[in-house]
C-alpha cells in the first residue's frame, strides 16, 4: 500500500473517524439527498447485489438495502474501523447488509460478483484511481452498473468555500495541492474523472452536475444554528485541520471570521449551504464486447 493510503488508514482508524462517528446523524444528513441522486442514477432493482464503496457510518448501504430487498444484498467496505463498528449498529439485524473494514481498491473482492459498485464521496481517495477503478471492475458482473456521487471544485462548496475564505489573513496560507492528489475535491475535473473510468475499462460514462442546498448547522435559534455551523468546521473537515497547533487567539479570530460568513447565509434555524457534485455512471462492457 502506499504510503499516502497507509497515512489516510491511520487516520481514519484514529480521530478522524472517531469525529465522524460523533458527527454521524449530522453529516449523513448532509450527504443525503446527494447520496439519493446516485441511487437513483443507479437504479437498484429488487434481488440485485451492490457493493458500496467507502459506506462511512452505513447510510448509503441501508439506503440500498431498501431498494434491492430482502432477496438482495449490500456489502459495504471502508478503512475506518470505528465507521463500520457504527455501520453494524445501526443497521437492523434482519437486513440483508453487510459491512467489511477494507480498501477497495486492492481488497480481495468476489469475481462477478455484484451487479452495481456504487459510492457517495468514496472514491476520490485513492492514490491510483484507475487501477483501483479496474480493480473494483473486476467484482462487477458483466454489464455491471456503476454510480457514485463525488464533489466539484472547493470553490463550488460552501463547506470548504466559507470557513477556508474566512481565516485568509488570519492562519498562514498553505500552497494548494495539486488538484489530482487524493482528497474530496480530486474528482472535481469531470474530464479527469472520463479519463479515469475509461482507463480502467468502463463504458457508457455519463457525468451530470447535480446541486443541492442543504442545513450545515441547526438550532432552536438562528443564532444557535449558527454556532453550531461553526462548531462542526472546527471538529470536522479542513477548518479543523487547518487550524491544528494554533495559539488561542488565532483560533478565535478564526471563529469569529467563521461565524461572520455563516451568518450570511440563509435559514432560520438552519444555516443553509450549496453543495455542488458530478452524479457519475458507468458500465462494465458486457462479455462479448470485452473479449
Amino acid at each position: 500500500m502506499a504510503q499516502h493510503n497507509a497515512d489516510r488508514a491511520a487516520g481514519w482508524n484514529d480521530q478522524s473517524g472517531e469525529r465522524w462517528v460523533a458527527h454521524q446523524a449530522r453529516l449523513d444528513a448532509i450527504a443525503a439527498v446527494f447520496g439519493q441522486a446516485a441511487i437513483e442514477a443507479a437504479a437498484p432493482a429488487t434481488g440485485e447485489r451492490v457493493l458500496d464503496v467507502g459506506c462511512g457510518a452505513g447510510a448509503s448501504s441501508l439506503a440500498l438495502t431498501d431498494r434491492v430487498g430482502a432477496g438482495g444484498q449490500v456489502l459495504g467496505v471502508d478503512i475506518s474501523e470505528p465507521l463500520i463498528a457504527r455501520a453494524r449498529a445501526l443497521a437492523p439485524q434482519d437486513a440483508p447488509t453487510l459491512f467489511r473494514v477494507a480498501d477497495a481498491s486492492s481488497a480481495e473482492l468476489p469475481e462477478g460478483a455484484f451487479d452495481i459498485l456504487f459510492s457517495r464521496f468514496g472514491v476520490m481517495f485513492f492514490d491510483d484511481p484507475t487501477g483501483a477503478f479496474a480493480h473494483m471492475r473486476c467484482a462487477l458482473k458483466p454489464g455491471g452498473r456503476v454510480a457514485f456521487v463525488c464533489w466539484r471544485g472547493a470553490a463550488e462548496n460552501d463547506w470548504m468555500r466559507l470557513p477556508m475564505g474566512a481565516i485568509k489573513g488570519i492562519v498562514p496560507a498553505t500552497a494548494p495541492p495539486d488538484p489530482e492528489t487524493p482528497g474530496p475535491f480530486s474528482f472535481g475535473d469531470r474530464g479527469r474523472v472520463a479519463r479515469i473510468l475509461t482507463g480502467a475499462g468502463f463504458n457508457d460514462i455519463a457525468i451530470a452536475p447535480f446541486d443541492a442546498s442543504v442545513p450545515f448547522g441547526e438550532g432552536a435559534t438562528r443564532d444557535a444554528a449558527i454556532d453550531d455551523a461553526v462548531k462542526m468546521t472546527f471538529e470536522v473537515g479542513p477548518l479543523s485541520r487547518a487550524l491544528v497547533d494554533q495559539p488561542d487567539d488565532i483560533r478565535a479570530r478564526a471563529s469569529a471570521a467563521v461565524r461572520a460568513a455563516f451568518a450570511d447565509c440563509p435559514g432560520e434555524r438552519s444555516v443553509m449551504i450549496d453543495g455542488a457534485t458530478w452524479i457519475v455512471t458507468a458500465r462494465n462492457p458486457a462479455q462479448a464486447d470485452s473479449d
